[in-house]
C-alpha cells in the first residue's frame, strides 16, 4: 500500500503529512500515551482510516518532513490539532513546546507572534475554547 498518494474508500484524500504531524508530537516524550493514542484513532477515523491503517501508519511511521498547507486558516487549523495532541495526557513536556514551535515555523508563522500562538493555543484549548474562537484572538494577535 502506498501511502504517499493515500485515498479512503470515500474518495477522500488523506493528508499524510498531517496525521503523521500528529504521530510525531504524540512520541516526542518517548512514549505515546493512552489519551495520544486514543486522540490518533479519533483523528485517523475522521480521514476515513481503518484501524488496522491507523495502526500500520503509527507503527510504521519514523522521522518525515512535515510540509504545511498554503492558508492561514488551515496553517491554523494543523498547529491547533497538534496542541490538542500535545495536551492530550494533560502535561506539555517542554520537548512538545519545541514541536509545536518547528511546526509553527515549519508552517510560516512569524518568530514574533509564535510563542503569543502556542500559549493562545495551550490555554485556550486548556479552557474548551472552540478552534475558530481561537483563530479569531490569533488573526488580532498576528494583524498586530
Amino acid at each position: 500500500m502506498n501511502f504517499t498518494d493515500f485515498v479512503t474508500h470515500h474518495g477522500k484524500r488523506v493528508n499524510k503529512e498531517y496525521f503523521i504531524s500528529l504521530i510525531q508530537v504524540s512520541r516526542t516524550d518517548g512514549k505515546i500515551a493512552p489519551a495520544e493514542l486514543e486522540l490518533l484513532y479519533k483523528e485517523g477515523r475522521k480521514f476515513g482510516l481503518t484501524e488496522p491503517e491507523i495502526e500500520k501508519l503509527i507503527s510504521s511511521e519514523s522521522e518525515n518532513v512535515y510540509h504545511a498547507p498554503y492558508s492561514l486558516h488551515e496553517k491554523f487549523e494543523h498547529l491547533y490539532n497538534v496542541a490538542v495532541m500535545v495536551l492530550a495526557d494533560d502535561e506539555v513536556t517542554e520537548k512538545e513546546r519545541k514541536m509545536l514551535r518547528r511546526f509553527a515555523i515549519e508552517a510560516g508563522f512569524r518568530d514574533n507572534v509564535i510563542e503569543s500562538l502556542i500559549d493562545l493555543l495551550l490555554k485556550g484549548i486548556e479552557k474548551n475554547e472552540s478552534e475558530d474562537e481561537l483563530f479569531d484572538k490569533f488573526r488580532e494577535i498576528a494583524l498586530k
